[in-house]
């Protein structure tokens, strides 16, 4: 029985050695070169000291070694630690220093900025990468392949142990680390393969950065079918035209993103004249998909199958929903139900579970769920619900998300509670009302905020990216919101923008639009 996700690349490279394990760019690994090379890279990390529990840093772009990185990381018992190279250099040093990371793994092309974080304080003892005349001291990737493996020995991995640690922002913005063990990504590997039915002969986009949770189905997902992964450069997500012509070229079988990137190449007209008939699964989540860009991406590709995947990165993935045909205008594409390993509840405020047909917070207990939060007890205890069910105690995660069940007894995104405030005397679902406005045809992007200006009452705002040449007006929205909502929903105000603020993963960063205005 496989106990390590690492386990996974060693199999594949015995069944499928000269298959592509990895791209980027020009370059590809084979199975055999990623087991060889992984093997490698964890001797080093052992003769340098890496014990089973450590975390080792993966401070890079997107590359063909983040996939050797974070194997070798777990190979030497390690957990990998992905820091996201757009933070400031204050905050990488801020996370080195909270996980205790000794050991980094990086590459040259990180730029002054970057490698400013070298000369800060922090607990790092050696680099694998970066430039050698680091103070610390430093190792090429070249010496690391050819490093002579001796007698370092391998520590014994179970299946609790800690596989990788992935931040996250909370919502006082201070960042904090999930723990999944081997357990919970070997779950999420072997669900999401049966689920979405991987063959070796997938090929896999990788557009998320690897600090991002959609990465795992690629980084982790793939090498458990003996799959191609691609990894997207960081040039290519910036621009819709070499995305789609990636696609295109590396003949892409499974596409998954925040709908934001398939947007982009739907208004850009990127993907308009392709041959994308490789193209079988698309997978999107993260964010709502406005209907009228899903609708025009179901008729350019007729002959993929679309879903709509749910789940925080506490618990990987739970749930997913099928859209089978063109989705009304007007109407929410449900998230599904469960997958297998999987149950969930959906809670009143009091923790009484709801009645049917109504909404509440949904917890979930399943087999990909983390460990909990590093160095963080109290907020694991709070994201925890308990349940005694037939006599044995069962721990849920709270998600944070207020949902309900259709008729047909799927789950319906309705929003977040913490997204859920008291405006005017009444309690408004924020999404609903970005739901609203994205119904309108000349509506790109839509982010709704609530303004707290130490006035006697809070104010709506919407700020809204226009389709190009649209000559609509603010009052045009607030009127086509007032036939959708209620008079006490409709925001105070709408305003246009350009683009708007965005966290690495690419989602909209609502707090800076806040920040903005209250400023103003």
């Amino acid at each position: 029985m496989i106990a390590t996700l690492a386990q996974n690349i060693t199999i594949s490279a015995a069944k499928y050695p000269d298959h592509e394990s990895f791209r980027f760019g020009s370059e590809s690994l084979s199975y055999k070169d990623l087991d060889i090379k992984t093997d490698k890279l964890a001797s080093y990390l052992i003769s340098q000291g890496v014990k089973k529990g450590d975390r080792v840093g993966v401070y890079m772009f997107r590359s063909l070694e983040t996939a050797i990185a974070i194997y070798g990381a777990m190979k030497a018992g390690a957990a990998y630690v992905p820091l996201d190279p757009s933070l400031p250099v204050q905050r990488i040093a801020f996370l080195l220093n909270d996980c205790d990371i000794e050991h980094l793994l990086t590459h040259k092309n990180l730029n002054k900025k970057h490698r400013r974080i070298f000369e800060l304080k922090t607990p790092l003892k050696s680099i694998v990468g970066g430039d050698t005349e680091n103070v610390i001291p430093t190792v090429t990737w070249n010496s690391v392949f050819e490093f002579s493996e001796g007698n370092y020995e391998r520590p014994e991995i179970n299946g609790d142990d800690l596989a990788y640690i992935m931040y996250t922002s909370g919502s006082t913005g201070d960042p904090k680390g999930i723990l999944h063990t081997h357990n919970s990504g070997l779950s999420y590997a072997r669900l999401s393969l049966r689920e979405f039915n991987l063959q070796k002969e997938d090929r896999l986009a990788s557009h998320a950065p690897l600090h991002f949770d959609i990465s795992t189905l690629g980084y982790l997902t793939g090498p458990m079918a003996g799959a191609t992964t691609v990894i997207i450069s960081d040039a290519h997500t910036k621009m819709a035209v070499s995305l789609a012509d990636l696609i295109e070229k590396e003949k892409i079988s499974i596409w998954y993103s925040v709908p934001l990137a398939l947007v982009q190449m739907l208004q850009t007209d990127s993907l308009n004249n392709r041959d994308l008939s490789a193209l079988r699964l698309v997978l999107f989540g993260g964010e709502i998909f406005p209907n009228k860009y899903l609708r025009q991406l179901m008729q350019l590709c007729p002959q993929a199958s679309y879903y709509n995947v749910y789940g925080p990165a506490e618990i990987n993935q739970c749930t997913c929903y099928r859209v089978d045909e063109l989705p009304e205008l007007n109407t929410h594409i449900p998230i599904g139900t469960t997958w297998d390993e999987t149950s969930y509840k959906i809670l009143r405020r009091d923790n009484q579970s709801v009645a049917k047909g109504e909404s509440g917070e949904l917890v979930v207990a399943t087999s990909t769920m983390m460990k909990g939060y590093w160095n963080n007890k109290k907020l694991t205890e709070k994201s925890i619900f308990r349940a005694k069910e037939n006599g044995k105690e069962i721990i849920y995660y709270r998600t944070g998300d207020i949902v309900k069940e259709n008729t047909e007894n799927e789950l319906l995104f309705l929003g977040r509670n913490d997204r859920q405030v008291k405006v005017r005397g009444y309690r408004i679902e924020i999404d609903e009302i970005e739901a609203s406005i994205l119904t309108h045809e000349d509506v790109y992007e839509a982010a709704v905020v609530v303004l707290d200006k130490n006035t006697n009452e809070k104010e709506i705002l919407a700020a809204v990216i226009l389709n190009k040449n649209d000559k609509i007006k603010p009052r045009d929205l607030l009127t086509h919101c007032s036939k959708s909502l209620p008079s006490y929903a409709v925001p105070n105000s709408i305003e246009f923008m350009h683009d708007f603020p965005r966290t690495g993963s690419g989602k909209i960063d609502r707090k800076k639009i806040v920040k903005k205005h209250i400023k103003l």
